[in-house]
């Protein structure tokens, strides 16, 4: 588990998973991130984190002082795929991937989004991985920013959409040796 001053990183426990769906949802739906609303298919992906918890990692954000805390005190939360499988959108061998990284809008600011992706490096780096990537909306703005902060680069030639007549994702990676 990582902890900073005002944030822990930790698995996310079974009683929080439906809240960790929930939130993730809310965040993609709140912030016009999904091209049908309501009515887009993706959405129950976005909100099945105990699928998600049984083929990846499921990371969450708390506050340090009371970890335990589950529901609405989740600060935001992360999917990080460390060997492949049926959650890699885009990892080949020797990479590890994260996805649908979520900050609560009343956290935003606290730097809850780059502790979220320093532990999936951190967690990439003690599986031996080469290479972190990722991919992102165009839209994402404040996500773009936060990747380049850390070291992440464009890489082109790696977009894709996974819905035809959608836009690209675009996407990112960055080398761990």
């Amino acid at each position: 588990m990582m902890t900073t001053m005002d944030i822990a990183i930790r698995a996310a426990r079974p009683e929080e998973l439906a809240a960790v769906g929930e939130l993730t949802a809310r965040v993609y739906l709140d912030g016009g991130l999904l091209d049908f609303g309501e009515d887009d298919p993706y959405l129950a992906v976005l909100r099945d984190a105990r699928g998600r918890a049984e083929h990846a990692e499921v990371l969450v954000a708390v506050e340090p002082s009371r970890p335990e805390h589950a529901g609405g005190e989740l600060l935001g939360t992360v999917t990080f795929v460390g060997r492949g499988g049926r959650y890699a959108d885009i990892a080949e061998p020797g990479e590890g991937e994260f996805r649908m990284l979520v900050v609560h809008p009343a956290a935003r600011g606290r730097g809850v989004g780059e502790a979220l992706v320093r532990e999936c490096l951190e967690r990439a780096r003690a599986l031996g991985l080469r290479r972190l990537v990722l991919s992102s909306q165009d839209r994402m703005y404040a996500a773009h920013r936060l990747y380049e902060r850390l070291g992440f680069v464009r890489t082109p030639e790696r977009d894709w959409s996974p819905v035809p007549g959608l836009p690209a994702l675009l996407t990112f990676g960055l080398s761990l040796t």
